[in-house]
């Protein structure tokens, strides 16, 4: 399976992160170990949503999507109450 991914992190509350994995566990853990660079500032993270894919051109491209405006807009107004 392949997995798109959102992080919210616990002490900077507007900052999320939207990632993509084949193990989306052992990715979160390496999150909140401050082992990925560009999240580690942020850490610890907590998970707030994650979609599966079969296919990887699937997940990646749902990735890419919720990277962009309208993609980020849809993430807030879908997860508002998760988001704050």
């Amino acid at each position: 399976m392949f997995y798109v991914y959102i992080l919210k992190s616990k002490n900077k509350t507007d900052q999320i992160y939207v990632g993509y994995s084949t193990d989306l566990k052992s990715r979160f853990e390496r999150h909140n170990k401050k082992l990925v660079s560009s999240t580690k500032p942020y850490a610890p993270w907590e998970l707030v949503f994650y979609e599966a894919y079969k296919d990887k051109v699937d997940a990646k491209r749902r990735e890419e999507y919720f990277k962009t405006s309208p993609g980020r807009k849809a993430l807030r107004i879908m997860l508002r109450n998760s988001l704050g």
